[in-house]
This record gives structure tokens, C-alpha cells and sequence, in this order.
């Protein structure tokens, strides 16, 4: 009986040293790494991860489950442009905003925080298996590495313009005790940003085929160096890849081909995404599916909204609802200071600003919903129209759970690029008689005339980027280059607003590695 026992011992340890070899072997449901960086349609998805990550800007993500995406509230709601919309019930977050009460604790910096940096790592991780054991042929490698270096310059720019200096990440960073990054100063973070975007717009194609549309170009890379070394207040530079891409570049301003369609209004149609405007564009599913290359990981895929931070189908309660739309409606809604910054005849207005009576397209569980727009909706008497309005919203084509306004964000159009232009050869000494053609050719497509003879150039910029961009993400950016705080918010301006927080949930975990923003 001993015996037999050693010997079912022994069977027994050389059963178990053939299966610790075994060990070794990949599960057959689980992709590693090591397994999966080999085609270049592998690379290719890895590359649309990282490029998914903006869409949970507007949308949920680890940080912002159960919350209303919150990109809009530190870019729009806290401008000038738009207000709380006093007619719904409170939210203490959007108040907050609107007040600029701006706390390191608040939900929407670590959010962005994440939301950034995911993105990064994404870019990094395709960027640390390109020369691994893979097929990918040599030209593959050049135009990959160039469009992970886009979007790692792209992510990095945006934590730069938000937190000032916030920190570099060129990595993967895979030691467990070294994982805190440190803040990094503004001249390494444009530094980087540039050389990035430098080999972007070398190895990039100038356009992609059908099958790819929404990736970054190197005409795309070409244009953010502009923008990025106006943002540097380098003119020089600037004036020069702004002139290239005004001047060569395959971008051109939006004209309507429907009478009953303004040209401006044409740019933000559904039928219209990336369009000849469309330098980098924010690519979002479509009503019954995801239309589009890009990855949706944590984000509804029915579109949770862009910069308006509305789901329109949110907007009525139950059947049966009349006149007002039920509960909310909506968290934000233009001033009364951006409606009445547009000229008299100015196109734009109608297009960015619900009017009295208009179609209003939205749904309750009972399907479509068309009522006349009515003031009284919006504390301010006033509602975004842009990327809502009927060129945006399809009565026949929507979701299960009734959203009906599924639309890109156009992030970056040529009509900024040439704004970005004329702000470069004004601020940069350049050609005065070119700026002033950039924002005449901005005014006349929304139906103006061009500027009177010895108008203040840098102070018509100012207004045309203004009523061009308005309820886009990018006025908070503006009012902090141009120093245009105190005039605006008077008392409530505080210098420390130049940049926001770090999350303060970031700043204890790195122990004393990531110094908080003056102030916070």
C-alpha cells in the first residue's frame, strides 16, 4: 500500500511538471499583447481605441457613470455664451460652472484628466509594438507611427491648453513603481507636441479612402501646427503652415446646395459630416448603428451628444406630454450677451439660435414629436439650434430610446483655421490686406459685408471667431488667450482660471510628484 501510494506520488508530480509547461500557453479566450499587435488590421483597431477616447468626452465613462458628460460644462456653460438653464431642475455641477466655481474635487476635471491620458497610453502602446514581431510592412509603420504621434500630440495639446503644464508621456509606462508622472513645463510640452505633429505631417496620407473616414491626415497634422504655434504665439511659424494649408490645403468653406439651408447651417447638417470644412472631426455612431470606424468602449453608442450636452430625447417625459417639453430641458442655453453679438443679417443667428414657432423635432416614448419652438422653454428665452436644429435632427431615423440628433462634432473647420490665420498675421505684424481677407471671407458667407475701410482687424477677429464658433468647445480658450476675463466676468474673474485644476484625486495619488495649479 506504501508503494502503490509513492507511485501514484510520483505519476502525480510528473502529471502536474507537464502541466506547469502547459501553463504557459495563451488562453484560447483571451487575447494578450503578445498576440495580438500582428496585422495591420490589428494595429489599425488598437489605432481607433485610442481615437474612441474623445468620444467619451460628451458621453459616460469610468469616470463620468450616471453623470451628464461633462466636456461641455468647463468649455461651453463656463463662457459667455451659454448659461444654466434656470427653467430645469437645479443642478448644483452646472451652476457651479456657470458661477465659475471651480473646485480640484469636481467631477469633470478628472474626467477630462482620464479621458486624456487613456487616449495617450493608447497612442503609446501602439507606438511601443510597432517594431515587434508583426507583419506589418515598412510603409505601414511609417503612416501607423505617424498617426499615433497625431493623436498623442492632439491629446497632449488639449491637456496643455486645460491644465498649463500637465504631464509629458512619451511611454508605456510599465513599472509599477514608477507610474506617477510629474508636471511637465510648457516648453517641453511644445516641444513634443510640434515634433509629433512634425512627423504626423511627414508620414501621414493627404487623404484617406472611403473605407477610413475620420482619420487624421497630414493635412490635418499640417493645420494643428498652425494652431498649435498660435497658441505658442509663435507668428512667424504659424503664419507660415496656416499660409500652406489656406493656400494648398484640399479644405474649403461650406456652401448649401438647398435654398432652404444657409450655407452655416449646411456645415453642421447630419447629411453633411466631414465635409470639405472638416479638418478633425469628432466621428459618432448613427441611429441604428455605429456608422463609423471609430471605437465606441465606454460611450453610447446612440451618441450621449456633442458639445451641446443634450440628448434630445430626453427632452419630453412620457406620452401625451404637451406644450413644454417635460423635465429637462437642457442643461445649458445660449445668453442673451452671444444672441445679441451677431450683426443685423447675420445667417448664422438662425442657424445657431431657435426662433419663435420654428419646427422643433424631438421624441417621447411614443415616437416623433414636432412642435413649434417656444421661448418660454429657456430661462433665457433663447435655445441652441446648432447641431439640433431640422438639418440635425431626422424625425424617421432614430434610436430605440428615441435620440434623434446624431451628428459628428465638427472639432476643428476651416473657418477657425482662417480666423487662426488672420489672428497670426495681425498679432504677427504679417500682410494686414490677407488677415482682413480671411475674416471677409468668414463675414460673407454668413451674408456681411466686408469690413468697413480702417476697421480695428485684431477686434473684428475677435468677433467673427466669437459668432462663428459660438456653442462650440473652444470660446473658454479664447477669452483666456486674449485676456478677456476681467472685461467679461468683472469681480468673478480670478487670475488662476488661466488653467484648471488637476484633479485633486491625481494630486494625493502621485504623493507630492504632480504639483497642484496655483490657487486650487
Amino acid at each position: 500500500m506504501k508503494n502503490t501510494k509513492i507511485y501514484f506520488f510520483i505519476v502525480c508530480m510528473m502529471f502536474l511538471h507537464s502541466c506547469n509547461d502547459e501553463l504557459d500557453l495563451v488562453p484560447l479566450d483571451r487575447v494578450t499583447a503578445s498576440t495580438f499587435y500582428n496585422t495591420r488590421g490589428d494595429f489599425d483597431s488598437a489605432i481607433f481605441a485610442s481615437y474612441s477616447s474623445i468620444q467619451d468626452f460628451w458621453g459616460t465613462s469610468t469616470e463620468t457613470l450616471s453623470e451628464d458628460g461633462e466636456y461641455w460644462k468647463i468649455t461651453v456653460i463656463i463662457s459667455d455664451d451659454a448659461e444654466q438653464n434656470g427653467s430645469t431642475s437645479p443642478d448644483s455641477r452646472t451652476i457651479d460652472a456657470d458661477n465659475l466655481q471651480i473646485r480640484a474635487s469636481d467631477l469633470a476635471y478628472q474626467a477630462i484628466f482620464t479621458q486624456l491620458y487613456e487616449g495617450i497610453a493608447r497612442a503609446n502602446i501602439v507606438l511601443g509594438n510597432l517594431d515587434g514581431d508583426n507583419e506589418l510592412s515598412a510603409e505601414d509603420k511609417t503612416v501607423l507611427d505617424a498617426e499615433a504621434k497625431f493623436l498623442r500630440a492632439w491629446f497632449h495639446f488639449q491637456a496643455l491648453k486645460l491644465f498649463g503644464t500637465p504631464p509629458l508621456v512619451t511611454e508605456v509606462l510599465s513599472d509599477i513603481n514608477n507610474l506617477v508622472q510629474p508636471n511637465a513645463t510648457q516648453d517641453a510640452l511644445y516641444t513634443a507636441i510640434l515634433a509629433d505633429l512634425a512627423a504626423a505631417a511627414s508620414g501621414l496620407p493627404e487623404s484617406w479612402d472611403s473605407n477610413n473616414t475620420g482619420r487624421a491626415t497630414s493635412w490635418t497634422a499640417r493645420s494643428y501646427i498652425g494652431k498649435v504655434n498660435v497658441f505658442k504665439e509663435d507668428w512667424p511659424t504659424a503664419i507660415t503652415a496656416l499660409a500652406e494649408v489656406v493656400n494648398s490645403g484640399p479644405y474649403s468653406l461650406v456652401t448649401s446646395d438647398d435654398p432652404e439651408v444657409s450655407d452655416y447651417e449646411a456645415v453642421f447638417s447630419f447629411e453633411n459630416e466631414n465635409n470639405s470644412e472638416s479638418i478633425f472631426e469628432i466621428q459618432f455612431g448613427g441611429p441604428r448603428s455605429d456608422d463609423n470606424i471609430w471605437v465606441f468602449d465606454d460611450t453610447h453608442s446612440e451618441n450621449f451628444k456633442a458639445s451641446q450636452g443634450i440628448a434630445r430625447g430626453y427632452y419630453w417625459d412620457a406620452p401625451g406630454d404637451v406644450g413644454a417639453p417635460g423635465g429637462n430641458r437642457g442643461w445649458f442655453v445660449p445668453t442673451e450677451d452671444l444672441v445679441n453679438a451677431f450683426e443685423a443679417g447675420d445667417t448664422r443667428l438662425a442657424a445657431t439660435v431657435f426662433a419663435d414657432g420654428e419646427d422643433y423635432i424631438t421624441f417621447n416614448r411614443a415616437g416623433a414629436v414636432d412642435e413649434p419652438y417656444d421661448p418660454a422653454w429657456s430661462s433665457s428665452g433663447f435655445t441652441g439650434k446648432k447641431l439640433r436644429g431640422p438639418s440635425n435632427a431626422d424625425s424617421s431615423n432614430h434610436s430605440p430610446n428615441g435620440i434623434a440628433d446624431f451628428n459628428n462634432e465638427r472639432w476643428f473647420r476651416f473657418a477657425e483655421l482662417k480666423l487662426l490665420y488672420a489672428e497670426a498675421l495681425i498679432r504677427g505684424s504679417g500682410d494686414a490686406a490677407i488677415a482682413e481677407q480671411q475674416i471677409n471671407d468668414i463675414r460673407n458667407r454668413a451674408g456681411l459685408a466686408d469690413l468697413a475701410g480702417g476697421s480695428d482687424l485684431l477686434a473684428a477677429m475677435m468677433q467673427e471667431k466669437r459668432v462663428e464658433m459660438a456653442l462650440e468647445p473652444h470660446r473658454w480658450f479664447d477669452i483666456v488667450r486674449w485676456d478677456l476675463g476681467p472685461s467679461i466676468f468683472g469681480d468673478s474673474w480670478d487670475p488662476k482660471f488661466e488653467v484648471f485644476p488637476f484633479p485633486q484625486s491625481e494630486v494625493d495619488r502621485a504623493g507630492g510628484a504632480l504639483n497642484q495649479n496655483l490657487g486650487y
